[in-house]
């Protein structure tokens, strides 16, 4: 074949990957700015249009492939040489597997690839997400001169952001503090016991937030270092310190936002996150950062990795059986299968695009801690023979549709993945009479949260909430999720006589988007401790009032903050 289609399909696709690339880093970089004028409203808009680039660059490349090479762009014999050549081409770029997840987007999009095809794209087995990485990370060293304060001053003095501090005395010792008191009660003197801290240069935006992140060397060992800092009228001020690395992986969490940082090599930070945070998958690193592609990319990755060295199958998901969704899980494995369901039972008010479209808006939202990040794949192969009878026997009888066998294999037109959490009405069975508690009370804080970011579960049975490793309960059933504003929540009338008071069915009219808050309690299988304490802390959430002042404030044009942390000042909920 002539070399000159091959060297200008390949410069084509490196163009578009670099365009999308600058796009990306161009509206991350705006993050700065709209902290400095506090301009939230404007972050929110740059979070969609980020999550959107991929897809539009994607489409992009695709339709100008086709345009460029007519009858040619699906010729398999170019792809096969275009991905040599593009292999030779992305060598030594910064972050490489970016660059080649990018050639495969394309050209699954272009062929409709079902599974992988190591002819003409890049499998994701093959591709090494830390290619390159050095442990380079764009840091700066802060070493103690025997005085833990004057290290925090000379790092908050670094900070590059245009914004004046409140008191910032205050700041460093709030933080110098906050450092003595935790080293304190692992037996370490903080001027005497803290080396040093490393910081990575560039700062973590996530909504209101800023964050500094890094690692605080003890004699001891490392632990991680993050500051939270809140930009208010008045200026600028350290929110809060936190070193445990628990607290550090909730902010980095997969029910999070994505932060908006500019970093030049994304794979150097991943390795500096990762000895921060040696739980937390690879591929949600990378997902948190923004590089969402990427991060499904290496989910993948862990999958087929999984599979070649676990010999479980797949069998249904722990949990009540889902109208919507058929759920299954790889017990080795720490993530969930969901897809959806042919048909669904009259009771269920939706069609299969509703699915789709709730979980591309939870996608798009800012999911304030409370709702899990389901990444969405298509057209997925797995091994039939991984799956047990009882799963195969649901997914043929439910889910004929888009489920196939092709050979030894099981073909999934869609799904999506995410984590897996104990459903909470299991937990709750299980658990002792504390941890019951304090679940029973972060799922009414959840409820909460997700008020707060304008979003109403719609289905409230415990059922569709899971508890993580951390205790924090979060909503994962989306098929019902509406926005608070689009409802109409309403106080259960008073009856006018004996005959409505007594009627087994509800003798009002009920309009498709009314509430009716004081019900809720009614279909929650709580003990009557249990209901007490959720009555005592979360009542509220049980009365119309409650609804319709949140819809006000975000009528009003109120930005409503849900942190990943517990701030000094006891203000959680609090507008900015």
């Amino acid at each position: 074949m002539n070399g000159l289609p091959i060297e200008d399909g390949a410069r084509r696709l490196a163009m578009a990957f670099a365009g999308y690339n600058a796009d990306f880093r161009a509206v991350t970089r705006r993050a700065q700015p709209r902290f400095e004028a506090r301009d939230w409203h404007g972050s929110q808009q740059d979070a969609v249009e980020r999550i959107d680039l991929y897809d539009l660059w994607v489409v992009r490349t695709v339709t100008e492939m086709r345009t460029a090479f007519g009858d040619q762009a699906t010729d398999r014999d170019l792809w096969r040489l275009l991905r040599d050549r593009f292999l030779q081409r992305s060598a030594g770029l910064p972050d490489t597997a970016f660059a080649r997840t990018f050639f495969s987007s394309v050209s699954r999009r272009l062929f409709g690839t079902v599974g992988v095809d190591e002819g003409i794209e890049f499998a994701a087995v093959d591709l090494d997400p830390l290619e390159g990485a050095g442990g380079n990370a764009e840091t700066r060293l802060y070493s103690n001169r025997g005085d833990v304060g004057m290290l925090v001053e000379d790092l908050l003095d670094d900070i590059a952001l245009k914004c004046p501090w409140i008191d910032f005395e205050r700041s460093v010792r709030h933080v110098k503090e906050d450092i003595a008191t935790y080293l304190r009660g692992r037996g370490i003197d903080a001027d005497a016991g803290v080396r040093a801290v490393e910081m990575l240069q560039p700062i973590f935006f996530q909504s209101t937030r800023a964050y500094l992140v890094g690692r605080l060397d003890t004699v001891e060992g490392a632990l991680p270092f993050v500051l939270a800092l809140q930009h208010t009228e008045p200026g600028l001020s350290v929110d809060a310190v936190m070193l445990d690395e628990d607290d550090a992986s909730v902010v980095f969490g997969f029910t999070r936002s994505y932060f908006h940082v500019d970093i030049e090599r994304v794979v150097e930070a991943v390795v500096f996150l990762r000895q921060l945070l040696p739980r937390k998958p690879l591929s949600e690193l990378f997902t948190v950062l923004g590089r969402a592609r990427q991060g499904k990319t290496e989910r993948y990755r862990e999958l087929m990795r999984h599979l070649g060295s676990s010999d479980d199958q797949f069998e249904h998901a722990a949990g009540e059986r889902g109208l919507v969704m058929i759920c299954f899980t790889l017990p080795s494995l720490d993530v969930v299968f969901k897809l959806i369901r042919d048909r669904f039972p009259p009771v269920k008010n939706v069609v299969r695009q509703d699915v789709l479209d709730k979980y591309q808006f939870v996608f798009r939202h800012d999911r304030a801690g409370r709702l899990v990040d389901a990444q969405e794949f298509k057209r997925v192969r797995l091994p039939l023979a991984r799956f047990a009878p009882a799963l195969l026997e649901e997914l043929a009888a439910e889910a004929a549709g888009s489920v196939h066998i092709d050979g030894d294999d099981l073909i999934f037109d869609h799904m999506y993945i995410e984590r897996r959490m104990v459903p909470l009405n299991l937990f709750l069975r299980s658990a002792q009479p504390a941890d019951a508690e304090r679940a029973v009370l972060d799922y009414g804080q959840s409820i909460r949260d997700l008020a707060l970011s304008n979003i109403f579960a719609g289905d409230l049975l415990l059922k569709n909430f899971g508890v993580t490793r951390h205790g924090r309960v979060i909503f994962y059933d989306y098929d019902e999720l509406c926005q608070v504003t689009d409802c109409r929540f309403r106080e259960v009338p008073v009856a006018d006589n004996d005959e409505d008071e007594m009627r087994g069915e509800t003798w009002f009219y009920v309009a498709d988007n009314d509430v009716f808050p004081e019900t809720f309690l009614n279909f929650l299988a709580f003990t009557e401790e249990q209901r007490a304490a959720f009555l005592n802390t979360h009542g509220d959430l049980l009365t119309a009032d409650f609804w319709r002042g949140i819809q006000q404030r975000v009528r009003g044009g109120e930005l409503l903050e849900v942190l990943p942390y517990q701030p000094r000042r006891n203000q959680v909920g609090s507008s900015l």
